[in-house]
C-alpha cells in the first residue's frame, strides 16, 4: 500500500521544503519522521519508504532511527497523546500513582489508544519540569501540578471535545498529528503563545539577582 497521489504530492511538496533546510539531505531524516508520522499517526511502512526514497538512503536505516527514538510511534496513537512522567521525583511527588489511576480508567497502556481513537497513553522517563512535579504531557505541551483526579478529569474533557488549555504554552491544544507536523519544522505561529516560565521555574533566577551572582565570563 502506498501514498494515494493527492497525498503523496503534498508530503513531497512538504518534505523538500523540510530537507532545503540542511547542508546535508540525510541530515532531514527525523524532521521527515515526525512528518510522516503528522499524515499517519505514526510511523507508517509507506512513511519508512517515503524517508528513504527522499533522501536517497535504504529503508533499514529509516527503520534503525524511527525505531530507536520513544517519540516515533510504531502504531496509530490517540488523537490526545498524554504523557505521565514517571521518573524519580515526578514517581515520588505521585507519578507512579497517576500512571496507575490513569491507566485503570481510560483502560489502556503504555503506548495503546482507546477503541475511539482519542486518547492514547505513554509513561514518559523526564518532561524536564521538574520543578512543577508531578508533570504530564499532551501531544507535548505542559500540564503541570498534576493529581490523580486532575488528570482523569483532563482526560475525560479531552474526550468529551470540552476546550482544554496547557499550563503553559499555546492557549490552544492541537492534536497529536498536528504537534507532529509542527516538530517536523512545519510552524504553526504559536510558539509564542501563552504563559512560558514562572513560579518555580524563575525561583533561581530571584536568588541570583537577591545576592549579586552573575555567570563566570568567558
Amino acid at each position: 500500500m502506498t501514498y494515494a497521489p493527492e497525498v503523496r504530492e503534498r508530503l513531497e511538496r512538504d518534505a523538500k521544503e523540510i530537507i532545503g533546510k540542511y547542508p546535508k539531505t540525510r541530515s532531514a531524516l527525523l524532521p521527515l519522521l515526525h512528518l510522516v508520522q503528522s499524515e499517519d499517526g505514526y510511523v507508517s511502512d509507506d512513511g519508512h519508504e517515503f524517508c528513504a526514497e527522499m533522501l536517497g538512503i535504504s529503508k533499514a536505516e529509516v527503520v534503525g532511527v524511527s525505531t530507536f527514538y520513544t517519540m516515533y510511534k510504531r502504531k496509530p496513537m490517540g488523537e490526545y497523546h498524554v504523557g505521565v512522567c514517571i521518573n524519580a521525583l515526578c514517581a515520588v511527588m505521585g507519578g507512579d500513582e497517576i500512571w496507575d489511576e490513569l491507566s485503570e480508567h481510560v483502560g489502556v497502556g503504555h503506548d495503546e489508544a482507546t477503541a475511539d481513537g482519542k486518547i492514547s497513553l505513554e509513561r514518559l522517563e523526564c518532561n524536564a519540569a521538574c520543578d512543577f512535579a508531578p508533570v504530564m504531557m499532551v501531544n507535548w505541551e505542559f500540564f503541570d501540578n498534576q493529581t490523580p483526579q486532575s488528570a482523569k478529569q483532563l482526560v475525560d474533557d479531552l474526550r468529551d471535545g470540552k476546550s482544554v488549555s496547557p499550563t503553559r504554552g499555546p492557549s490552544k491544544l492541537c492534536s497529536f498529528k498536528q504537534a507532529s507536523r509542527v516538530l517536523s519544522g512545519l510552524p504553526d505561529d504559536l510558539a509564542g503563545d501563552g504563559p512560558s516560565a514562572a513560579g518555580a521555574s524563575l525561583e533561581g533566577l530571584k536568588v541570583a539577582k537577591a545576592n549579586g551572582w552573575k555567570a563566570p565570563e568567558a
